[in-house]
């Protein structure tokens, strides 16, 4: 569902201050291995689980495709809160499958970072102990029923543009997840749209209410895309190694260019007093993002932090019992099957 470009750390990587160690000569065969990689690399080819791969690529892809999962297992808090309080059955039906969606994607993209040798136990400890990142768009709350729509259309309409390029990833597994995400996430985002556009036809309050989550949710969207390449630690490798496609001052440009239009359409404002189209360019004209506050909320300070943490390890507790009954079904499976051998 939700990305931001995955250029940030986690906790463990950004803080260390311990001197590097200096990688060891390659050895014959490692370097016969690293030159088949970079040439497939090259070639735009597939990297598979089973192929070799330097460790820093492995790494990288660990990282990203964990905070991916992350970001969609969080991103079901605060639309789920909203379920019960949906304004009719119809849009109740179209939350709760979007949030199973969520759910889904979450499962993906766990089950693509295993296949380059981490547990989903590791990658969930790592987001409950606060050291793995998410998206920071969920650690802001989600104040009325134009959120819902809003989030559609602008949260996973900035998913949509960040994720696109990653169905051309290097590595296959997480290429071939994205490309299921990405239809799922273009029904999420059309979903999004249309009900703004049924309240943008009420009242003067629903009106305001969808213009209130515009402002609020706008310029967070932008920073989900994540601090421009030059400022951004992994943007670099990710681009050498064709695990991003484009940039993330690239792909911001996209979003705002795609959404103008739209918002025009909708008939609201985008709270943005130096937007404006600029011919030369071919593009629009923004103005600066606040990275401040980007920062203070990836880095555990946003708003609701530590509620969103808490809610995700309550629930994760609360379903130790179906875990342990799975696990006790397979045993069980496996010794029937064991004795009719």
């Amino acid at each position: 569902m939700y990305t931001q470009s995955f250029s940030v750390p986690d906790d463990a990587e950004g803080k260390s201050t311990a001197l590097k160690a200096v990688p060891k000569p390659l050895s014959e065969n490692e370097a016969a291995l690293q030159a088949a990689f970079d040439a497939r690399i090259a070639a735009d080819g597939r990297i598979e689980p089973r192929d070799w791969m330097p460790d820093a690529y492995r790494k990288t892809l660990v990282r990203q495709i964990s905070q991916h999962a992350h970001s969609e297992i969080v991103g079901m808090l605060p639309e789920g809160n909203w379920i019960s309080r949906a304004p009719s059955l119809k849009r109740k039906c179209i939350l709760i499958a979007k949030v199973q969606d969520e759910a889904g994607h979450g499962l993906y993209l766990y089950s693509a970072a295993e296949t380059l040798g981490t547990s989903r136990d590791e990658m969930l400890e790592a987001l409950h102990s606060g050291k793995a990142k998410y998206s920071s768009i969920f650690n802001y709350p989600a104040l009325n029923w134009a959120d819902m729509g809003v989030i559609g259309w602008l949260v996973d309409g900035a998913a949509i543009m960040n994720q696109i390029p990653l169905c051309r990833c290097s590595y296959g597994p997480y290429a071939r997840a994205m490309v299921r995400v990405c239809k799922e996430e273009s029904f999420h985002q059309r979903q999004g749209y249309e009900a703004l556009l049924v309240m943008m036809k009420g009242s003067q309050a629903q009106r305001d209410m969808v213009q209130d989550a515009v402002n609020r949710t706008w310029w967070k969207c932008l920073a989900m895309f994540g601090p421009s390449d030059k400022d951004s630690m992994h943007s670099s490798l990710g681009m050498k190694w064709g695990i991003k496609r484009l940039s993330n001052d690239d792909l911001r440009q996209k979003f705002i260019d795609a959404t103008v239009p739209q918002a025009e359409v909708l008939g609201v404002t985008l709270p943005d007093p130096d937007l404006k189209w600029n011919a030369e360019r071919g593009h629009y004209d923004h103005g600066e993002i606040d990275w401040n506050e980007f920062w203070q909320t990836v880095n555990g300070n946003g708003p609701m932090n530590r509620e969103r943490l808490a809610t995700r390890v309550k629930a994760h507790d609360d379903g130790a019992w179906v875990r342990d009954a799975a696990i006790a079904h397979a045993e069980k499976q496996r010794q029937r099957a064991l004795k009719a051998a």
